[in-house]
C-alpha cells in the first residue's frame, strides 16, 4: 500500500480516466488496452490486469528507462511495456501511447490490411496510410521492433491479429487519434463491402500534412 503522496498523482489519474473513457467511446474490452505517459525519468504505464473501474493512481507502475518499475504490492506492469517503453524512449517528440483493440481496427489487422488514404483524415497519422506491422506474439521485443518499423514516420499503425497502436504529443490527442483510426477503420471496412474504394493521390496528402504540421490538427479535433 502506498502511504506517502505520489508526486505525479494527476498524471497517473490522467491515465485511468483515458482508460476508462476508452471503454466508455467503445474503442477496447476489458482490460486488453494499455496506456503510457512519458516522465522524466521513465514513462508511467498502466498495470497487467487491473479492471479499470477499479485502478488507482497508486496502481499506475512506474518504469525506468532500462526497464525496471516500481509500482503497488501485487501490480506489475501491463504485458506491453516493451513497446510502450521502446517507442517513447525512441521518439523524444511523443509523450503518450494508447494501445487499444478497437473492432474495425482490428478487423483490418487480422486481414494484415493498411488502411490507405479513403479520406482526408488518413493524414492525421503522419501520412498516406496507416500501415500494418506484421505479427509477432504479443509482450515480446520482435513485436516492439516491428511496431517502431511500423511507427517509423506516423503516429498510428495496426498491429497484424491484434490490434491498434497510436501516440502523440500529449495523451489527450493520443487518444483522440486512436478513436479517428477506428472511424477510418470503419469506413474502410464498409467501402470493402461495396467495392476497391478510389483513394487521395499522394500530393493531396502532402498538401494537408503541409497543413496540419507535424503533429496533425492542431486542436485535435476536425479542421
Amino acid at each position: 500500500m502506498v502511504t506517502t503522496p505520489l508526486p505525479d498523482i494527476q498524471v497517473r489519474q490522467s491515465i485511468i480516466d483515458a482508460c476508462r473513457e476508452m471503454s466508455a467511446l467503445g474503442i477496447n474490452q476489458g482490460t486488453s488496452g494499455n496506456i503510457s505517459v512519458r516522465t522524466d525519468d521513465g514513462i508511467l504505464v498502466t498495470p497487467s490486469g487491473v479492471p479499470y473501474d477499479s485502478m488507482r493512481p497508486e496502481d499506475i507502475v512506474a518504469m525506468k528507462w532500462d526497464g525496471s518499475w516500481t509500482a503497488s504490492p501485487g501490480n506489475v506492469p501491463s504485458t506491453e511495456w516493451r513497446f510502450h517503453l521502446d517507442i517513447l524512449r525512441s521518439k523524444p517528440e511523443t509523450s503518450a501511447v494508447v494501445h487499444a483493440h478497437p473492432i474495425f481496427c482490428t478487423v483490418i489487422a487480422i486481414m494484415n490490411r493498411p488502411i490507405p488514404a479513403i479520406h482526408y483524415m488518413i493524414a492525421a497519422a503522419g501520412g498516406n496510410d496507416i500501415p500494418c506491422a506484421p505479427y509477432a506474439q504479443y509482450g515480446t521485443e520482435e513485436l516492439s521492433r516491428l511496431a517502431l518499423i511500423a511507427l517509423r514516420h506516423r503516429r498510428a499503425c495496426l498491429l497484424a491479429h491484434h490490434g491498434l497502436i497510436a501516440i502523440g504529443p500529449n495523451l489527450r490527442k493520443a487518444l483522440w487519434l486512436a478513436v479517428e483510426v477506428e472511424v477510418l477503420a470503419k469506413q474502410y471496412h464498409g467501402c470493402l463491402q461495396l467495392g476497391t474504394p478510389p483513394l487521395l493521390p499522394d500530393d493531396e496528402i502532402d498538401s494537408l500534412l503541409k497543413r496540419w504540421g507535424q503533429y496533425g490538427l492542431r486542436d485535435g479535433s476536425s479542421a
